[in-house]
Formats: C-alpha cells, sequence, structure tokens
C-alpha cells in the first residue's frame, strides 16, 4: 500500500493510501471504487452510479473525479447537470483526485472525491 502525505483535516475524513483495487479511507480499507466525503466513505457503482454523484448536490460544491490511471474529460452534458446542482466537478487520474481531495479538504472546503481504483 502505497500512503498519503498527512493533512490537517481538522477532524474531516481523509484519503490515507492505496492499492491495487483499494483505497483506505480515515484509517479503514474500502475495496472497489469509493465516493469520500468530510464523513467517509461509501462504495460507489463507477461511472455507471451517477444518482450516487447527484445526490450529493448541496452538500458538497467541489466533486473530484478519479478516472483510474487516465484522465478523461466529462461529457458536456454531464458538466451541465453537476452545475445544474451547484457542483463544479472535474474529472482526473484517481491519485491526482484523491491528493486534490485531501488539499481542498485541509482548506475547510465542501470537497468529496468519487474514486475507481488502480
Amino acid at each position: 500500500m502505497v500512503g498519503m502525505a498527512p493533512t490537517d483535516s481538522d477532524g474531516a475524513v481523509p484519503v490515507d493510501g492505496y492499492g491495487p483495487g483499494f483505497f483506505r479511507v480515515g484509517g479503514q480499507i474500502h475495496y472497489g471504487p469509493v465516493i469520500v466525503t468530510a464523513e467517509g466513505a461509501q462504495p460507489w457503482g463507477g461511472m455507471d452510479d451517477l444518482a450516487a454523484l447527484l445526490a450529493l448536490g448541496g452538500q458538497i460544491d467541489v466533486l473530484f473525479l478519479g478516472m483510474g490511471k487516465d484522465i478523461v474529460r466529462l461529457s458536456p452534458e454531464l458538466e451541465a447537470r453537476f452545475d445544474a446542482i451547484g457542483i463544479m466537478a472535474e474529472a482526473m487520474a484517481t491519485l491526482q483526485a484523491a491528493r486534490s481531495y485531501n488539499v481542498t479538504l485541509s482548506e475547510g472546503r465542501r470537497v468529496a472525491c468519487a474514486l475507481l481504483p488502480l
């Protein structure tokens, strides 16, 4: 397992580390895709499970989407759906999404990440 650089998250739950097919979030191992918020992690069905992401409307302002090893752009239609509920969504490689989540979380912002495993 590879650990992430610690950040001061003031009690919020960071992504601590990752490995093949799993993430360690707040000290607990989660296998497969996950959604991580300041409160913790929950299983996620991947990009076929948009309802779980859209349900974050009103709870967060920023969503980092970790799309695996490669950067994949969101479709304009999906970007518009996130904009309509007040979420700025940014797709990037999974490791960058986890790091960006931790840094943004440490700034006290309302943020989440949805991560596909490597």
